[in-house]
């Protein structure tokens, strides 16, 4: 018997499905992004930099999101805004091409926020179906 973790039914819905995608899709560009630009777009140091690293903790929730564990995309919204302080700084403070890069980071964190915190939205939501009124506590009037 396969369990599914959606336990009122067989598959997820749409929207629930197209998070997830969004949600790893916006993650593994996050990770691309960062080794690129530190690595050969808009390295600090001529060559590439040792700041390509900070893509690692970013490799942590990949597995979670696609095993579709609620807990990781709970944490991944919080963890994403330390990406996107960085992007802000970034794309404010450094020239071309660094800012346009920066920028490009806070618009991919924000999809991957709005991506986790509907998802996780909406699989609660499926979970837990609205409870129905209890007739015996109705208004007899």
């Amino acid at each position: 018997m396969q369990t599914s973790t959606f336990p009122h039914s067989k598959t997820p819905t749409a929207s629930v499905a197209a998070t997830r995608v969004l949600a790893v899709s916006s993650l593994l560009g996050l990770i691309v992004l960062g080794l690129a630009w530190e690595l050969w777009l808009a390295p600090i140091r001529p060559g590439g930099s040792w700041l390509a690293l900070k893509v690692l903790p970013l490799c942590l929730p990949l597995a979670g999101l696609l095993k579709n564990r609620m807990y990781t995309y709970r944490w991944v919204s919080l963890m994403v805004w330390l990406y996107f302080s960085e992007g802000v700084v970034r794309g404010f403070s450094d020239r071309p091409p660094g800012n346009w890069l920066g920028m490009v980071e806070v618009a991919l964190c924000l999809l991957l926020f709005v991506a986790c915190a509907l998802h996780v939205r909406l699989r609660l939501r499926h979970q837990h179906p609205p409870a129905e009124e209890d007739s015996s506590h109705a208004n007899p009037a």
